[in-house]
């Protein structure tokens, strides 16, 4: 069992769109990047959005999330788990991100899309009741996680294209 921390976020004031996960896994943590895991289609999917493969140079592929307007982070600051399974999280444990602070300071973020149900719905337990005055639009995408296979690349990719389409600003 370990106690797991988050990495800070990753945004800039322009930033439009608001990527969270739950909580990076071991391989994110150990690496100290986000999506760290070879199997996570994370990076691949950012690859064929707007560029930022997976085979990149880390800070590139931030630097492209930061150019497209998309901002990075992780709905948990902080939790007890074992491994890195979403369903390993012990509720007790979670404490959520500053959310209105992270708002104030990037008030161009109109959309939100949660990578997983675990984000959604750690989102919705323990942040989104202190935000119910701000204008935004949430989306729920499906998984990255190598624990999310049943669904095929292409389908994932597919509904990940919320992501940059204007018709959902």
């Amino acid at each position: 069992m370990s106690h797991a921390r988050s990495f800070a976020a990753v945004a800039d004031k322009s930033a439009t769109v608001l990527i969270l996960g739950s909580m990076p896994g071991q391989a994110s943590l150990l690496a100290q990047q986000y999506y760290a895991h070879p199997r996570n289609a994370f990076w691949r999917i950012q690859g064929d959005l707007i560029g930022a493969r997976p085979e990149l140079p880390y800070a590139e592929r931030l630097r492209l999330l930061r150019a497209n307007g998309i901002a990075l982070w992780d709905v948990l600051e902080s939790c007890i788990r074992v491994g890195s399974l979403d369903s390993d999280i012990e509720e007790l444990s979670v404490v959520a991100n500053d959310f209105a602070g992270f708002f104030k300071r990037h008030r161009n973020i109109r959309r939100v899309f949660f990578n997983g149900a675990k984000a959604e719905q750690s989102f919705q337990r323990h942040v989104h009741a202190g935000l119910a005055s701000l204008a935004l639009r949430y989306w729920r995408l499906p998984s990255t996680s190598p624990a999310h296979a049943g669904m095929p690349y292409a389908k994932k990719l597919e509904a990940w294209r919320a992501i940059t389409a204007a018709e959902l600003a």
